[in-house]
């Protein structure tokens, strides 16, 4: 392990204001310091100080950071990471308006990375993983949540859970593995859903025992699953030990959000049309509403999720690319943050919260991840950037100079250093 020293860095955003997530008025809060130098040693954050007090300090390697933006690794609290295929074809049925339902339908969306993720072997799953992963660490994430649900059959749903389970096994990048069998509803069980609910909770155990998942998801909408079965299902995960997550209101507003405060829900993911009374809830809950604002861009639905109304209201939000091969294709999490501030009208403030500290809760990392603070893990971001307001102004660029994870240098501008 080198110990490194970062000094002259012009601004630095620690995120260290608050334990807990970071809800309504305070998001727009944000402490920034200047002229600051951040020793690392063993992996982790040793001292934060001026660079005046620092500079002089013994290590390895110093990083003279010119006055650039340094923040915590951003946290990826949503994506699909396993899967097979691709889906660009579907891009023309996107743009003759065809429902993304209707899509589902006729065979496609869903269930078209089913079958092509069906098909492939562990190995190709996971070198595809690995490359996706290689790829969000160049954007400046450092931790990553990775879903199943391209399976729907017992064999691919823990072949999609073993392969991401490798992946953080072997990949620089921290991952946080979600069990999300209840996807979609496959031609095998479209008139018996519930039989397709039972054979994924029959999995429950097993998934324990292998130590292949923390959190257990569910796709509530029309035509997939009721809350109702929503409910029953996410009951039985919690009885098994598994915190929980919702694929809430993102196309009809069914009450998912409601739902996921009722049972507890570390998440409520999408809430695109998240009712008055959904988000009232919302921000009197400890769940936290994670918005996916490039689905709905890459879809072209008008409705955003109502974040300012969220954070008005008193809630915490995170904010993710939802990476999957058929609504959001993008590893790119700064281009989410600009959506977020153009479409969803979210601070610069507020989006720093959403991607470090209450993105890291969002998965249970919240006392590992998204804050620069000493003792902790050292995932570290240098940005070609003179301030923190400029990532979501300069859009659709990557702004990343240097990424640090656990103290060793992992990416530098285009060069991966895993």
């Amino acid at each position: 392990m080198t110990t490194t020293l970062l000094y002259n860095i012009g601004q630095l955003l620690t995120m260290d204001q608050h334990e807990g997530p970071v809800r309504g008025e305070h998001m727009s809060k944000l402490e920034v310091k200047e002229d600051y130098a951040i020793l690392m040693k063993e992996g982790k954050i040793a001292e934060i100080a001026p660079t005046n007090e620092l500079l002089n300090t013994e290590a390895d390697e110093k990083v003279d950071c010119e006055g650039k933006l340094v923040t915590p690794g951003l946290v990826e609290p949503h994506t699909h990471l396993v899967f097979g295929g691709s889906r660009e074809h579907e891009m023309a049925l996107k743009q003759q308006g065809v429902p993304y339902l209707e899509i589902l339908k006729q065979g496609g969306g869903i269930l078209s990375t089913v079958r092509a993720t069906r098909k492939a072997t562990e190995e190709e799953l996971y070198d595809k993983a690995m490359f996706h992963l290689n790829r969000m660490a160049s954007y400046g994430i450092t931790t990553v949540e990775a879903k199943s649900g391209y399976g729907m059959d017992k064999e691919t749903e823990l072949k999609q859970l073993r392969v991401a389970k490798k992946a953080g096994e072997d990949h620089s990048l921290d991952l946080v593995s979600t069990f999300l069998g209840a996807h979609a509803i496959t031609e095998d069980y479209k008139d018996n859903p519930e039989a397709l609910l039972d054979e994924m909770a029959s999995m429950f155990d097993q998934i324990k025992e292998e130590n292949l998942a923390e959190f257990v998801d569910i796709f509530t909408e029309t035509g997939v699953f009721t809350i109702e079965q929503s409910r029953r299902y996410l009951q039985k995960a919690k009885d098994h030990g598994f915190d929980v997550k919702i694929h809430a209101d993102e196309i009809d507003p069914l009450g998912g959000t409601q739902l996921a405060v009722e049972l507890g829900a570390t998440t409520g993911d999408h809430l695109a049309v998240a009712t008055d009374e959904g988000i009232d809830q919302l921000a009197k809950s400890d769940t936290i509403g994670v918005l996916l604002p490039g689905t709905i861009f890459y879809l072209g639905k008008g409705e955003f999720a109502r974040a300012r109304d969220m954070i008005e209201a008193g809630a915490a939000i995170a904010i993710s690319t939802d990476f999957n091969p058929g609504s959001s294709v993008t590893e790119n999490i700064q281009l989410i943050m600009s959506l977020a501030a153009l479409k969803m009208k979210m601070t610069p403030e507020e989006i720093w919260h959403a991607v470090t500290v209450n993105a890291a809760h969002a998965i249970n990392r919240g006392s590992e991840a998204g804050q620069i603070k000493v003792g902790r893990k050292a995932d570290v971001v240098i940005w070609d950037a003179p301030n923190y307001l400029y990532i979501p102004y300069h859009y659709g660029v990557n702004h990343v100079n240097t990424v640090f994870k656990a103290g060793q240098k992992l990416y530098q501008r285009g060069d991966l250093l895993v």
